[in-house]
């Protein structure tokens, strides 16, 4: 990535989580950008979210941002307008990372135990 993506992705992240908080955010719902990659032409911002809810299915919520993305572009266009050409197209994905750090974690832990129970039945 270049500087220049890079600088991008990280005010559309800035500007889309602020966005999304206010405007787009149910009740009893957390939406946070996590990352933003920007391609080298700059047409496509592809956008990860973080979704915590407790008492709502996060399909849902990522269904209505679906379906919200054209309103969420257009005030993104009214934040960045004078810092790009054009607009990149949004792209709306789950960010997830922290399930596949956990699923990481529990399975050091699973080897570290079958190591310590090796090593116990062999002394």
């Amino acid at each position: 990535m270049s500087i220049r993506t890079e600088r991008l992705g990280s005010v559309i992240q800035r500007d889309l989580g602020q966005i999304l908080q206010r405007n787009y955010q149910p009740s009893g719902t957390f939406i946070t950008v996590t990352k933003v990659t920007v391609t080298q032409d700059l047409t496509i911002a592809k956008v990860y979210l973080s979704v915590f809810t407790q008492d709502r299915d996060t399909k849902s919520i990522y269904q209505f941002i679906d379906e919200k993305q054209d309103e969420i572009r257009y005030e993104l266009a009214s934040k960045i307008k004078n810092q790009v050409r054009r607009i990149p197209e949004l792209l709306f994905f789950e960010d997830d990372t922290a399930e596949y750090v956990n699923k990481m974690d529990k399975l050091f832990k699973k080897a570290r135990n079958q190591r310590s129970d090796k090593n116990e039945s062999d002394s």
